[in-house]
């Protein structure tokens, strides 16, 4: 059979990565690297979970200090994961 349009398997593959319940799982599956850049080296590296369930950001903290830090900034933490990832996939942040 022949086509009248053929189509690359890149432009079949950037098709598919666009949609929009693609985009958001691949945004969704890069929060933890989001995560530390937002943060920081240091604050990062006091982080021992990073975990996204249901638009909720559950953050495991080893130190008080950094858990109140990112306790106190949570709303702004959101808004700037929010705003790199380029959706709306973090509602709230529960700090542990």
């Amino acid at each position: 059979m022949k086509r009248t349009a053929p189509r690359s398997i890149g432009e079949i593959l950037t098709e598919f990565f666009e949609r929009p319940y693609v985009a958001r799982k691949i945004a969704e599956g890069r929060v933890p690297d989001i995560w530390a850049e937002v943060v920081g080296p240091q604050m990062a590296a006091a982080t021992r979970e990073v975990r996204l369930e249901r638009g909720i950001l559950y953050i495991g903290m080893t130190s008080g200090v950094a858990r109140q830090e990112v306790f106190y900034r949570r709303d702004s933490l959101a808004a700037e994961i929010n705003r790199r990832a380029g959706h709306d996939i973090v509602r709230s942040i529960v700090v542990r």
